[in-house]
């Protein structure tokens, strides 16, 4: 949020006793910035109360409040790219958690063991046809934002298709990660449903705000993939930037995918070994 005080502003208020202050609020989020245009007009307001001096003088601290990016303070705004990631998360993480340990409760692996395939090209083949779905359902959910909730794409599209491409290859690499150190295929589903849902309807900024949580959990949020993600959606869709202002979020998701698919590569040597 911003505050813009109007030029001389003490001299307006000691001789018109009437001044006006806008609040600028960032409305990617509604709720976050109603709270915050709550608190400096309560500060204002305070203020205002402490420079009446009498009651022949009465002070006047006008608030004109400006919601950016939103000024409806629709929450489709802000339900959609956490929709996103979180169906991008329960189809690539969940699903993808259980292949590789698939084949080893259903007693192929040792025909895979035994194949002369490399061990990057077993990882690959298990995550196209997840990454196939999840283009179809990034292209439903654009669809669906866009003529049915009305929230607008206001940055590049093809910059949007490709992060959310690039997240769908990280959460892949993620849940074959997954896969490759579970024993059973309820171990995977247990391990991505709490280790990766849970994380990422509370830790993202989806549902809760992460700047109110304890300092153990904004650190801890960090490393949920999801978190990044919501952030580059949001300032693409909703801000239209470019990638200039997102890059740095885009390559901790580079980073993430590159450090998974390696462990990934790593456990399934050992399995060949």
């Amino acid at each position: 949020m911003a505050v813009v005080f109007p030029e001389n502003f003490q001299e307006q208020l000691n001789h018109t006793n009437k001044v006006a202050i806008q609040l600028i609020g960032d409305a990617t989020d509604p709720n976050t910035a109603n709270t915050l245009i709550n608190y400096a007009t309560a500060v204002i307001l305070d203020y205002q109360r402490g420079i009446r001096n009498s009651p022949e003088i009465p002070y006047l601290i006008n608030t004109e409040t400006r919601m950016l990016y939103n000024p409806q303070l629709k929450g489709s705004y802000n339900f959609v790219p956490g929709v996103m990631a979180m169906v991008l998360m329960l189809v690539c993480a969940m699903m993808t958690s259980i292949s590789i340990v698939r084949e080893k409760e259903m007693g192929t692996m040792e025909i895979i063991l035994v194949s002369p395939i490399i061990p990057i090209r077993v990882i690959i083949a298990k995550m196209v046809p997840y990454f196939l779905l999840s283009a179809v359902n990034i292209a439903s959910i654009l669809l669906l934002s866009v003529y049915a909730l009305d929230v607008p794409i206001r940055g590049s599209l093809f910059l949007l298709v490709t992060e959310c491409l690039m997240f769908t290859i990280t959460v892949l690499a993620l849940g074959l990660l997954i896969s490759s150190i579970s024993n059973s295929q309820e171990v995977a589903m247990l391990i991505s449903l709490m280790g990766l849902f849970l994380p990422t309807i509370m830790l993202s900024g989806f549902m809760f705000p992460i700047e109110n949580m304890p300092t153990g959990l904004r650190v801890f949020s960090n490393i949920v993939p999801a978190k990044w993600f919501y952030i580059i959606v949001r300032n693409i869709m909703i801000k239209g930037v470019g990638f200039e202002h997102i890059w740095k979020e885009t390559l901790i998701l580079l980073g993430m995918t590159v450090f998974f698919m390696g462990i990934s590569i790593k456990n399934f040597k050992t399995r060949l070994e």
